[in-house]
């Protein structure tokens, strides 16, 4: 069963992996809306400058001449380098028909050649060259989407004659987004760690320490410890359950000493034992010898079963141990464990000595013989 500890972690982090993901799937569809919205516009505006870099560059009229297009007195069909010109201006793909055919253009097919004589497709042909509107939205070009804009070339006459056409390539509205995402991606991974310790640092002591505390508290009761009141800190919860554990110590206390009264004024009891603990008591060459020792050799308060399971959790760590880890490792409190670890001093079973770090104050480390 797991703890409430790693409950706690697992509901949180799941939490945030979850909000993080919805948070990114929402981004994702917001900025591809976002991104056709922009693209719309890009194509309009490039649409606008190249005609006017295109009339300010090759002044006169559009018109058509043994099979070939021209502006003005200049040749536009093969004309490559005024569509490389504006492509590299724009960004965009840029291609320019005579009829529904192109003449020039910066479109390459599946063979790495420009896309000279192929054809535009049926719906742009009915929009511009019938129709005389400009088309702006998706379109398939020579086997690629792209967010596209037409606008009909007219001849002096008004007779429309070809069209001029930019687009922007879906593979680079995807790639943006996909850039985008993925930067707001580390972006969020980083608050989500972030935000994941501040909360793990806020439950842990606001929650997880306290109800440690208390468990721990509670063992040593169980063991037959009577603590003196527990002092927590937590949530009102916490307060409620900390006050509740103090009432229980205070009555176990209130029954022990009237059973206690009852028992040493009963005349068949005898008379009572006192054990007193000194200095030096019993001593000990090692730690496997404190198994022998009965209950009613320990000194008052301390219990045999308690010691077997410190003496065990020492065995298995022989090594320098301060009185939290061994608390930590058999799972009472600290003070209640650090009788048991003086009084194995005390019988020669363990010595202990001071440890100084570089800040706080020095740690009482005690070492088995």
């Amino acid at each position: 069963m797991r703890s409430l500890k790693q409950q706690i972690l697992i509901l949180l982090l799941g939490s945030l992996v979850l909000l993080a993901a919805s948070f990114l799937v929402v981004l994702g569809l917001y900025m591809k809306d976002r991104a056709v919205a922009a693209a719309i516009i890009k194509v309009k505006a490039d649409l606008a400058t190249c005609e006017e870099i295109i009339d300010k560059t090759y002044p006169g009229a559009w018109s058509e001449q043994e099979g070939n297009l021209y502006k003005g007195q200049t040749k536009i069909s093969l004309n490559n380098d005024l569509v490389d010109y504006l492509s590299s201006l724009t960004g965009d793909t840029v291609t320019v028909f005579l009829g529904d055919t192109r003449v020039a253009t910066t479109i390459r097919g599946s063979n790495g050649e420009r896309a000279i004589g192929t054809k535009v497709s049926d719906n742009i042909i009915q929009t511009v060259l019938k129709d005389g509107q400009t088309y702006v939205g998706e379109a398939n070009v020579v086997g690629q989407w792209h967010q596209t804009g037409y606008v009909p070339l007219r001849a002096e006459n008004g007779k429309i004659i070809g069209i001029f056409y930019v687009g922007i390539s879906h593979a680079y509205e995807q790639e943006i987004i996909t850039r985008s995402l993925i930067t707001m991606a580390e972006l969020g991974l980083v608050l989500t760690v972030l935000i994941a310790l501040l909360t793990w640092f806020f439950l842990k002591k606001v929650i997880i320490s306290p109800l440690h505390n208390i468990m721990l508290e509670t063992r040593d009761v169980a063991t037959g410890h009577l603590t003196e009141k527990v002092k927590i800190s937590g949530a009102k919860e916490i307060g409620e359950l900390e006050d509740a554990f103090n009432q229980m110590v205070e009555q176990i206390q209130s029954l022990t000493e009237e059973i206690n009264r009852v028992t040493s004024n009963n005349p068949l009891h005898g008379t009572e034992v006192k054990q007193t603990f000194t200095p030096g008591y019993m001593p000990m060459p090692s730690l496997n010898l404190v198994g022998n020792i009965g209950e009613a050799e320990l000194p008052k308060g301390l219990h045999q079963a308690t010691l077997g399971q410190i003496v065990q959790f020492l065995q298995v760590n022989r090594r320098p141990l301060s009185a939290e880890e061994v608390a930590e490792g058999v799972k009472l409190t600290r003070v209640t464990v650090r009788r048991y670890l003086e009084f194995l001093e005390h019988s020669g079973a363990l010595k202990s000595e001071q440890k100084y770090g570089t800040v706080g104050r020095p740690v009482k480390l005690f070492i088995p013989l």
